[in-house]
Order: structure tokens, then sequence, then C-alpha cells
């Protein structure tokens, strides 16, 4: 069965949204969050589900960003007059949010491993409790399967995520290189750089895509197993 509301509408709509986010970033206060979520009905699995949303979302963001600064580069490479200082601050702008949006990544994939290694957590010490012996076996069964998923997931999401940092670094270079030499000839230096540059995003591009159908499906089998 799938949600109805996503968790954050849903703790909103609870009045409990100023509690529940200054216990999730006090140091040592997850287990209070938890607690706080579970008396509202939404438990681990349900948090995992949302933050693989919120992890796939990111990844939908950071890909338009990306692409924004390739366009920008493009723009500013293409040049044939005008004013060369603002396409340079539209670059360094289109910059600065895709590095935002990169660090963003990065929070929302470890924050979803952060959750799945406390559910399988407490899922296995449950097994200890079961009496009856099929459902252990069967509880044991649904265990390894979620957990073969989410580090199929994972490597995917990490894998997509090591890509960024090489695009980063090359607009990086070219922003803080045509700050201080913005003119025909610096923008001509680096054009050659373009073309793989391209090829980066691409690879990125794709890699996110992937990311992102696997946690679809991730979070299509979490509801349809609930």
């Amino acid at each position: 069965m799938q949600k109805m509301l996503k968790l954050p509408t849903l703790v909103k709509t609870l009045g409990l949204a100023s509690l529940l986010a200054s216990l999730v970033l006090l140091p040592g206060c997850t287990t209070a969050y938890y607690a706080a979520m579970e008396k509202v009905g939404v438990h681990k699995r349900d948090i995992l589900i949302d933050r693989v949303e919120e992890a796939r979302d990111a990844q939908q963001v950071s890909q338009q960003e990306f692409k924004d600064a390739l366009d920008q580069m493009s723009q500013l490479l293409n040049f044939h007059g005008g004013n060369l200082q603002q396409r340079y601050e539209a670059l360094s702008a289109q910059y600065d949010d895709s590095k935002k949006s990169a660090d963003e990544v990065t929070s929302r994939i470890n924050k979803v491993e952060t959750v799945a290694f406390d559910l399988f957590d407490e899922w296995e010490a449950e097994l200890a409790q079961y009496q009856n012996k099929q459902l252990k076996i069967d509880s044991k069964k649904k265990l390894l399967e979620t957990k073969r998923q989410f580090n199929a997931l994972v490597k995917v999401m990490r894998r997509a995520e090591s890509k960024m940092p090489p695009v980063l670094r090359v607009l990086n270079d070219n922003v803080l290189y045509l700050k201080h030499n913005l003119n025909a000839k610096a923008v001509g230096a680096i054009q050659g750089e373009f073309g793989v540059l391209q090829q980066d995003v691409n690879s990125l591009i794709s890699e996110m895509n992937r990311a992102i159908a696997d946690s679809n499906q991730f979070i299509a089998n979490m509801n349809n197993n609930g």
C-alpha cells in the first residue's frame, strides 16, 4: 500500500514539524526521532522510503543544474560580442548552484544509508523474538532480499555521485581562470576542454538516470512488500 502523505506533510499536519526537526539536528537524538515518528505511525521503513524519494529528487535537480552549467559554458565559448562579464557571472552562478546541488545529493544519500542501517539492525534483532519458526524464516528471507536490493541501489547512487566532483573541478578551474582573464584570448584558451566536459556531463546524467530508475524500483518494491 502506498503512503497517502509524504512524511513532511504528515508531520506538519500533526503539528510536530518543529519538534521532529530539532530531534534530527541534535546529536544523539536519532533514537528519540524514531520514537516520536513511531508514535504517529511512521516507522523506519516509511522513513527509508521517504529518504530514497528525497535522494532521487535531489539527483533530478542536480541533473538539471549540471545541464545548465554546460549550457552556460557553451554560451560563453560561443560569445561573439555583447557583455562578456555578464556571461561569466552567469557561468559562475551556475557553478555555485551545481556545487550546492551536488552537496545536497551526497547529504541525501548519507541520510538514506543512516536510516537503512538502523532499520536492518532493528529487523535483525527482532528475528530473535519469533516463536513461529516459519514466520521467522520468511522474515529473515525478506530482510536479506531488502538488504540486497538496498546495497545494489546505494552502489548505483554512489557511482553517479562519484562523477560529480570531476565535472565540478573542471568548471571551477574555468571559472577561476576567467575571473582574472576575462577576454577573448582567455575564452579561447579553455575552448579545448569543452568537448571532454560535455562527455563527462553526459556520463554523469546517464548514471543519474540509472540511479533514479533504480530508486523508483526500490520504492515500488518496498511499497508492494510492506
